[in-house]
C-alpha cells in the first residue's frame, strides 16, 4: 500500500534530512527467532510532505495463537504473499538516507529490521542514521514511578522517597487517591487482583515459568519450552538444577526440588487436564503443513547460509 503527497505539520521539528516513522508486526517478540508480517513506514520529508507504504508478507512460519490475538493476523491472511526477501528491496528504498523513528524501535523494531535483512544477505546499517526512540522521550517527560503517582492522585511530592516507611505511606494514600478518583475500581482484594495482576490458573508462577499444558507440567521458556517436567527428570535433571539454581521465581524452583528429591508434582488445576486432541492428517496421514512450511533443518542451514553472505557483503569478504 503506498500513499503519497500528504502534508503535516510537525511542530518545531527541524529536518536536514529525511526521517522515516515505522512499525513492525510479527509472529513473536524475539529479533532472532521471530519474523515481520508487516511493516508500515511513513516518511517524513524537510519539507513536511508525508508519504507512508505498507508492506504485509509471509513470514515462512506459522504464527503463532497469541501473536495472532495480539495484531489479528493469521495464517491464512499471509498464505499467498511474498516473503520479505520479495520486498526487500522496495523497504531499503524507502528507508534510503533517512533517520528512523518507533516506539520501543531500540529494543524491538530495529533490531528485527536489521536481521530480516541479514537473512535476505543485505545489511539495515545503522552506522550514518539517527535514531529516536518516542517512548523513551514518554518515560522520561511523563515518569511512571511513585513520586509521580502521589504528586498525580493526592496533589503532594513525595518527601522522604526511597525510604520504606515513606514509600509504604505514599503507595496506601495513593491507593486511596485512587480509589476515590476511579468509581468502577473494584473494592474487593480479589477483584483487585484479577484486574491488576491476573494470573493464570495454568501457570504454576506468576510469570509462568512452568505452566500445564496438555495435562502435562511443562518448562514454558527458552530453548526446552513444552517440554514435561517429568521428562526432564529422566533425560536431563541437569536442566531442573539448573532452574533451582537459577533466578526463577520461588514457585517454580520449589517444583523442580521437589521433584528432584522423588517427590511427586503438584496436582494439575481445574482445566489442565486436557487429553490432547488427535491432530489431522491429509491424505498420505501426516499433518497438514502451511503452505510456506519448511523443515527446521532447511531453515536454520538457509539461515546460516544467508548471515553468512551478509557478513561477507557488509564486510567485503
Amino acid at each position: 500500500m503506498n500513499d503519497t503527497g500528504n502534508t503535516a505539520q510537525t511542530a518545531d521539528l527541524r529536518l536536514d534530512r529525511p526521517l522515516v516513522f515505522f512499525d513492525i508486526e510479527s509472529t513473536g517478540t524475539s529479533p532472532r527467532n521471530d519474523r515481520i508480517i508487516e511493516l508500515a513506514a511513513i516518511r517524513l520529508s524537510p519539507d513536511g510532505t508525508e508519504e507512508s507504504r505498507t508492506w504485509r508478507v509471509n513470514p515462512g512460519m506459522p504464527i503463532p495463537p497469541e501473536s495472532t490475538e495480539v495484531h489479528g493476523i493469521t495464517d491464512a491472511d499471509v498464505e499467498n504473499l511474498p516473503g520479505f526477501a520479495m520486498v526487500a528491496g522496495e523497504v531499503s528504498a524507502f528507508f534510503k538516507d533517512a533517520d528512523v523513528a518507533g516506539y520501543n524501535s531500540e529494543r524491538f523494531d530495529i533490531p528485527m529490521l536489521e536481521e530480516e535483512f541479514l537473512r535476505c544477505g543485505m545489511a539495515f546499517d545503522m552506522d550514518g542514521r539517527r535514531s529516536v526512540d518516542v517512548q523513551k522521550i514518554f518515560f522520561k517527560r511523563e515518569p511512571r514511578d511513585l513520586s509521580a503517582a502521589l504528586r498525580f492522585y493526592c496533589g503532594r511530592e513525595h518527601k522522604g522517597a526511597h525510604g520504606a516507611a515513606a514509600d509504604a505511606r505514599a503507595t496506601l494514600d495513593v491507593f486511596r487517591g485512587q480509589l476515590r478518583r476511579y468509581a468502577d475500581l473494584p473494592r474487593t482484594v480479589a477483584e483487585l487482583e484479577e484486574t491488576t495482576v491476573p494470573r493464570d490458573p495454568l501457570n504454576v508462577d506468576r510469570l509462568g515459568t512452568l505452566r500445564w499444558i496438555r495435562g502435562e507440567l511443562c518448562v514454558n521458556f527458552g530453548r526446552r519450552k513444552g517440554t514435561s517436567l517429568k521428562e526432564l527428570a529422566r533425560t536431563d535433571r541437569n536442566y531442573l538444577k539448573w532452574i533451582v539454581a537459577g533466578d526463577f521465581p520461588a514457585e517454580a524452583r520449589l517444583v523442580c526440588k521437589r521433584l528432584l528429591d522423588g517427590e511427586p508434582l503438584p496436582p494439575p488445576p481445574p482445566g489442565a487436564a486436557q487429553p490432547a486432541q488427535p491432530a489431522k492428517k491429509n491424505a498420505e496421514g501426516q499433518p497438514p503443513r502451511p503452505r510456506s512450511f519448511k523443515p527446521r533443518q532447511t531453515v536454520a542451514a538457509e539461515f546460516n547460509t544467508s548471515l553468512a553472505d551478509a557478513f561477507g557483503t557488509v564486510f567485503g569478504k
